[in-house]
């Protein structure tokens, strides 16, 4: 079991180094002014989308082990409020903030803390239940953030995984090593 969790917990590790890696891939083709536009009056821009992350992981991944994962002092609705005078290096310091909050969360973790009960707005989840639920919730907002930059820059987008029409180039190229099991 311990050979299991210990992989597993490097995988959540993997899965959410990707998804940051990927939205920071999109947000990084765009302008500054770009990040706060919204597609229709319903949707949320970038930039909301990076504040209700951050705002989500500092209150997920604070105390994870101890304290219920929605935290008494997170205003969830304020992260949907962005002041006129925020800028990329605010957001840019939230998000930071969140992921390093995550990720020492994660890497504190053993593996014998796999299937500890922890709650989230009271409902108990196992840790593993809680990081998939998490895992999922930022790999849904990391689509979003990829869609909105790739429909702002358009025929500019320089594709962050195969570009169009050239899956078979990738076909061509030698299997890239994988990590053993442990």
């Amino acid at each position: 079991m311990t050979d299991l969790a210990t992989h597993y917990l490097d995988e959540a590790h993997r899965q959410f180094r990707g998804h940051k890696r990927l939205a920071e891939g999109a947000m990084a083709q765009l302008k500054d002014h770009e990040l706060f536009l919204a597609l229709d009056p319903e949707s949320n821009s970038i930039a909301l989308i990076v504040k209700h992350m951050a705002g989500n992981m500092r209150s997920r991944f604070t105390d994870f082990l101890i304290t219920d994962g929605e935290k008494p002092d997170r205003y969830r609705d304020q992260e949907f409020e962005l002041s006129p005078t925020t800028t990329r290096a605010d957001l840019t310091k939230m998000w930071e903030e969140g992921w390093t909050r995550l990720f020492s969360t994660i890497e504190a973790l053993k593996p014998e803390d796999i299937m500890r009960k922890v709650t989230v707005r009271g409902e108990p989840h196992t840790v593993l239940q809680a990081i998939n639920r998490q895992i999922a919730h930022y790999a849904y907002h990391t689509g979003q953030i990829v869609f909105i930059a790739k429909h702002i820059r358009s025929s500019k987008w320089k594709s962050l995984s195969i570009p169009r029409g050239k899956s078979e180039d990738y076909k061509t190229l030698p299997p890239k090593p994988s990590k053993p099991l442990s």
